[in-house]
C-alpha cells in the first residue's frame, strides 16, 4: 500500500509539471499576440509624429493646433 501512494505522489508531481508548462506556453502565446497587436499602432503613432515634426508642422497627418 506504501509502494502505491508513493507512486501516485510521483505521477502527480509529473502531471503539475505538465500543466505549468502548457500554463507558460499559453500566457507567451497571448503576450506575442498583444505585442504584435499594438505593433502597428505604435508604429503609426511614431510615423505620423515623424512627419509632423518633418513637415514642420504643415502636413495633413498634423493635429490642427489652436492660435492664441
Amino acid at each position: 500500500m506504501l509502494l502505491l501512494r508513493r507512486a501516485r505522489r510521483r505521477h502527480d508531481e509529473g502531471a503539475s509539471a505538465v500543466e505549468y508548462t502548457l500554463l507558460v506556453a499559453a500566457i507567451a502565446a497571448v503576450v506575442i499576440a498583444v505585442v504584435l497587436g499594438l505593433a502597428s499602432i505604435v508604429k503609426d503613432a511614431f510615423t505620423s509624429t515623424s512627419d509632423c515634426i518633418g513637415s514642420g508642422g504643415t502636413s495633413v497627418s498634423c493635429p490642427s493646433t489652436p492660435t492664441p
